[in-house]
């Protein structure tokens, strides 16, 4: 076991101590646009995957053309060497040291799956949707991603020698360090990339259709400076980049009384949980986006993969919550308590943390981008390779040391440092 593996497994299995009780997932309305036939989990074709990929490609081709849904698999780990896994559908699945070369991913949909230090050399990803994709550390030298989506995807230390971009949505990616060099960026869209500065473009081939960080056309000028090969092609019209594949709540799923997001209900709700024991057994994979649990006591409370986007969770109590890769892009914390909660690899990224307590967190591969830490307790938080990028620190912030943010620290974790505003 690697050491990031079995550290990740530490902190999971010290904050989770309780009996694991049987998931409870509350739909208050799919996030993905469902724009083909909608799927369910399909635990036949998963077995036959585990039995290896001789058997499962022979199963492909007496199904042609059929979607098979395996969202949230775990797949870490595993060998799938010329797999034929196209139009499947592994929203949030783990395949996390994965071998996956040469495997057929075409119109696949891997959006929010976790695929670090993976292999997928000369893998074929064209058309696949890798929306919030974690690719960091992968090996994908020669892969194609034609027409693919990766918009918000992490390619950090991403091995990606001459693979085929050409077309593919890469807004918003963060690229720090992704070896990029000979790869093909034609009609690329970059708009807003991160650190693609400290990328490795060396022989890459942009073409005026490619859409710069800026959000500007590449030109021969920006190509040269950064060591890249520009082309001239006919003027194209901007790809419409869709999710391929969605999927109906999965038949592991048990759905509840969605949860009110109303204020005068809020109590009622959170109460009725309480006595039904909702908010010890968790919410692991729910999908909670907007929700309204200002206050609410969440001690303990399994959220894992959660879908948390926007959720309100002001003044909560989310004390040595399980929070492992939830999604809490622009959610409200302000105010909450999380210590000792477990925030591995979570998307906190535009959420407000301002006045939280996070004392003794685990941050290890965060995204904290443009989230709000003024004020926030981050003493004893273990913040290794999180995102701090235009995060907002302030002089009241504490941080790990147990020292007071400064405008020094703030600056070599790409943050913005400022006063506290007053309430």
């Amino acid at each position: 076991m690697s050491r990031e593996k079995a550290y990740r497994s530490t902190i999971i299995s010290t904050a989770m101590k309780q009996k694991r009780h049987e998931v409870v997932t509350l739909f208050i309305g799919l996030t993905l646009s469902i724009s083909n036939t909608a799927s369910a989990y399909d635990q036949e074709a998963f077995n036959t995957l585990k039995k290896g990929v001789s058997e499962w490609n022979s199963m492909r081709q007496a199904r042609p053309g059929e979607t098979i849904d395996l969202s949230e698999t775990e797949l870490g780990d595993i060998n799938l060497t010329g797999a034929d896994l196209s139009r499947t559908v592994l929203i949030g699945a783990e395949l996390s040291g994965s071998t996956l070369n040469m495997a057929d991913l075409k119109k696949s949909n891997l959006m929010m799956a976790l695929i670090k230090k993976a292999n997928l050399k000369k893998s074929d990803l064209s058309g696949a949707c890798l929306v919030k994709a974690n690719l960091q550390g992968s090996f994908m030298k020669d892969a194609k991603f034609t027409d693919a989506n990766l918009q918000d995807a992490n390619l950090r230390w991403a091995m990606l020698e001459k693979a085929d971009f050409s077309r593919a949505n890469l807004a918003n990616t963060t690229l720090f360090e992704a070896n990029l060099a000979g790869v093909n960026l034609s009609g690329a869209n970059l708009n807003g990339a991160h650190f693609i500065e400290q990328a490795n473009l060396d022989g890459a081939t942009l073409s005026n259709n490619t859409i710069l960080p800026s959000g500007e056309k590449a030109t021969s000028r920006w190509s040269g400076l950064h060591n890249a090969i520009f082309v001239s092609e006919p003027e194209s019209v901007p790809i419409a980049y869709d999710i391929p594949l969605s999927v109906q709540p999965s038949a592991r799923k048990i759905s509840t009384e969605d949860v009110t997001t109303g204020t005068a209900e809020r109590a009622v709700t959170v109460r009725r949980m309480k006595q039904e024991g909702t908010a010890r057994s968790g919410f692991e994979n729910g999908s909670l986006n907007n929700v309204d649990m200002s206050g609410a006591d969440l001690r303990n409370t399994n959220f894992h993969k959660a879908e948390m986007k926007s959720a309100r969770l002001k003044g909560a109590n989310l004390q040595g919550a399980n929070l492992d890769r939830a999604f809490l892009k622009d959610a409200d914390l302000s105010k909450s308590n999380l210590s000792n909660a477990v925030l591995y690899g979570a998307n906190l990224s535009g959420a407000n943390l301002s006045g939280a307590n996070l004392e003794g967190a685990s941050l290890f591969e965060a995204d904290l981008e443009g989230a709000n830490l003024e004020g926030a307790n981050l003493k004893g938080a273990n913040i290794m390779d999180a995102n701090f990028n235009n995060a907002t620190l302030s002089q009241q912030t504490t941080l790990p040391s147990g020292e007071q943010a400064s405008s020094s620290w703030a600056g070599l974790k790409g943050a913005k440092f400022v006063k506290m505003t007053q309430d």
